[in-house]
């Protein structure tokens, strides 16, 4: 607390078992920090010390910083108990693009990003946490790493390594891109795209063309019961914008090239909340379902009726494959 009575977050890393590369990484965070200072989707570092420990112990890091209020991981935990807030996705999607797009323009790859990398400071959301960040030598479009990286839940497929060591790992924007879409579906769903599956599956799951991501019609809360139960609040549920389901899905693509760029996702219409133009009816069609008009129910109906009065019985299995063919006929008179 300062003499305003203002509070300050501190951030204090023990340096006793940190060896030379973890150092590095701690100044390259500092530096980082230093670099966007003045930026208000970052979180700001006022002061920074090496504190020696008694003995000549290496002793501490002393990071004085904005204080957050709240990360975005609780804050997501608060919000999947509502229904989906078209208005709450939109306000904190968009500070989260404009985090991310300030650190791209630095030529950094964040490559960890999750909900607790973002705190709300003033209501503000601000990106905290560089641990692992690296610039971009040269303005190449990636990085190469020697190490798995990343949080699994919102790890994009590159950033997935092979077995026996069968490609090196290669990490650019567009990984930044894939962990905000990850984010996005849970801001939309309440969590995140490979959640329901183990860590082993998730990292088959993740990199596999063949694995297609669900992006149910319907958001619906959940609350976690006294027994710890998931419980669904189906009278809560909202239908989901058949705009934001495709703002997710140009973040979700695993061909890195074809991902939408930050810039793209900030120009979607539904960020501004503008009303979709509705589809072609005929487009809104399952395959299953056609559009009927007076002078054909009339033959449908009296087909019924000559059945009936032939006394042609029909189990349901049956009458369902009449239906189906008769539906299929009508989509062919239609097309």
């Amino acid at each position: 607390m300062n003499s305003s009575n203002e509070i300050y977050a501190i951030k204090r890393v023990s340096l006793d078992k940190t060896d030379a590369e973890t150092m590095s990484g701690y100044m390259n965070e500092i530096g980082l920090l230093k670099r966007l200072d003045g930026n208000n989707r970052i979180i700001q570092l006022f002061d920074s010390e090496v504190k020696a420990g008694p003995g000549g112990t290496k002793g501490h890091l002393m990071l004085v910083m904005e204080c957050g209020e709240i990360d975005l991981a609780k804050l997501l935990q608060e919000q999947q108990k509502e229904p989906m807030n078209m208005v709450w996705i939109s306000y904190y999607w968009q500070q989260m693009l404009q985090a991310v797009h300030v650190i791209h323009e630095e030529k950094i790859v964040h490559s960890d990003l999750k909900p607790a990398n973002f705190v709300l400071v003033r209501g503000q959301l601000k990106l905290i946490d560089f641990g692992i960040a690296n610039a971009i030598a040269n303005d190449t479009t990636n990085i190469q790493r020697d190490h798995q990286i990343g949080t699994v839940n919102y790890m994009s497929p590159e950033a997935i390594e092979l077995p026996d060591g069968m490609r090196r790992l290669k990490v650019g924007r567009p990984s930044d891109v894939w962990s905000l879409g990850c984010i996005l579906y849970q801001m939309v769903y309440g969590q995140p795209p490979f959640q329901h599956l183990s860590v082993y599956q998730k990292m088959k799951a993740i990199p596999d063309l063949a694995y297609t991501i669900e992006f149910p019609e319907y958001a619906i809360p959940t609350v976690v019961t006294k027994t710890g139960e998931k419980k669904k609040l189906e009278g809560l549920k909202r239908r989901v914008r058949e705009d934001i389901i495709e703002g997710m899905k140009s973040c979700l693509v695993r061909n890195p090239k074809e991902r939408a760029t930050i810039p793209e996702l900030m120009e979607q219409d539904w960020l501004a909340l503008k009303e979709p133009e509705p589809k072609p009816i005929k487009e809104r069609l399952a395959h299953d379902e056609t559009i009927i008009n007076p002078y054909y129910m009339r033959q449908l109906l009296q087909y019924g009726i000559k059945l009936g009065q032939q006394g042609t019985a029909m189990d349901p299995e049956e009458l369902l494959r009449e239906a189906e063919r008769l539906v299929a006929e009508l989509k062919a008179i239609e097309s």
